[in-house]
């Protein structure tokens, strides 16, 4: 099996990517796409949060993880049984269905720990805004493992863009958030969307896939850290972006970092910057075959895209809209973009600086301060 036949594998088995690197022994040597290596996974350890010893199944609350049975109550009567010190809540393999409409609602001090065998299948809905899993308020969350999957392939879409389905929502002020080690898909809105004041959320080694709006939105929030995870094939309702930083009217955000990500086969951009966002670090990253542009930006401030490969995308690979300011571009890695005008053959080169010879790697519509330090080119 080639290299992006493993990674498809990954996607459609629904294994976390972590378990299959492990596996699968791929840590040993670097991956190799289209001709070049990409480094390893990092698989950054991330955070724990605080929370008490206690341990519930929901199969002792009423879950019956069968396919059919709506165990919504029983995985939340299970989470509302936890002390005040909190703890975990364990889901064992199985096919639990949700009621999205009432959604699963976590707590402070607690994780939610899905077996690698366990899936939480959203009931087909009508709603507009509905959610799998809801973190609003509260601190020291956990989630992990298994797999969320959402109702687009039999939701029932009336008027409307339906577009805030989310798989799992974060907001509500929450402080110390850790997403880890899942797999979340055909959602009608967002893989994940985080928003509503959150602080100091971590989001590492998950897959999310298939969605309609977003693979991951990050609005009016700070301390955002996403790490070894991808964020691919959305497409459905706009934007259509593997990650969309895009704060609400009259909110903001600062302080992210995206790290070791793939943003690939996105409808539109593989990652999407609007205004009032600062402090963002984007790298080692590959943003590759999206329908559009692999990242753009607008209205930003201080930006950091380092040592990241982005290449085969339909449009430019990286646009640098007007309100972009406080940019460092270097040690990127960047060819066939454009893809859509046909394939442009070139020497290999470096290059500090711009020229017009880049630009269909890098555009720039801004005039405000950056600096484009040694890029590589073929």
């Amino acid at each position: 099996m080639n290299d992006s036949n493993l990674v498809h594998a990954v996607r459609e088995a629904g294994m976390p990517r972590r378990e299959f690197l492990r596996n699968s022994l791929v840590l040993a040597v670097p991956l190799v796409i289209g001709g070049v290596s990409m480094p390893a996974f990092a698989l950054t350890t991330p955070p724990t949060r605080a929370r008490g010893s206690t341990v519930r199944n929901v199969k002792n609350y009423g879950a019956l993880g069968n396919g059919s049975h709506d165990d919504t109550a029983g995985i939340q009567a299970a989470i509302n049984s936890l002390p005040s010190t909190g703890g975990t809540v364990e889901i064992p393999a199985g096919t639990y269905m949700i009621d999205t409409s009432k959604k699963i609602r976590l707590r402070s001090k607690m994780h939610l720990k899905l077996a690698s065998g366990a899936i939480l299948k959203a009931k087909t809905s009508s709603l507009s805004r509905h959610y799998l899993i809801q973190v609003s308020g509260g601190s020291d969350v956990e989630i992990s493992g298994g797999q969320l999957v959402g109702d687009r392939d039999t939701h029932r879409y009336g008027s409307g863009t339906h577009e805030w389905g989310h798989g799992i929502s974060v907001g509500g002020s929450v402080t110390r958030v850790t997403i880890r080690d899942l797999r979340v898909s055909k959602c009608t809105g967002d893989g994940v969307c985080i928003g509503g004041g959150a602080n100091d959320i971590v989001i590492a080694n998950i897959v999310s896939t298939n969605n309609r709006r977003q693979g991951l939105s990050i609005t009016n929030c700070r301390n955002i850290k996403v790490y070894d995870s991808e964020f691919s094939y959305t497409k459905g309702t706009s934007p259509e972006c593997g990650i969309d930083i895009e704060p609400d009217e009259g909110g903001s955000c600062s302080s992210v970092l995206i790290q070791n990500c793939r943003l690939n086969n996105n409808n539109k951009y593989g990652i999407n910057m609007w205004k009032r966002s600062s402090g963002i670090t984007v790298t080692g990253c590959t943003m590759e075959r999206n329908g559009s542009l692999g990242m753009s930006t607008t209205g930003i401030t201080n930006l950091k895209v380092t040592n990241n490969t982005i290449r085969l995308n339909s449009a430019t690979g990286v646009v640098y809209n007007s309100g972009t300011s406080g940019v460092t571009h270097s040690g990127n890695l960047s060819y066939q973009n454009y893809t859509r005008l046909g394939a442009k053959s070139r020497t290999p080169f470096s290059l500090t600086g711009w020229s017009s010879k880049i630009e269909r790697d890098i555009l720039w519509k801004s005039s405000s301060s950056r600096t484009i330090g040694l890029n590589r080119y073929q």
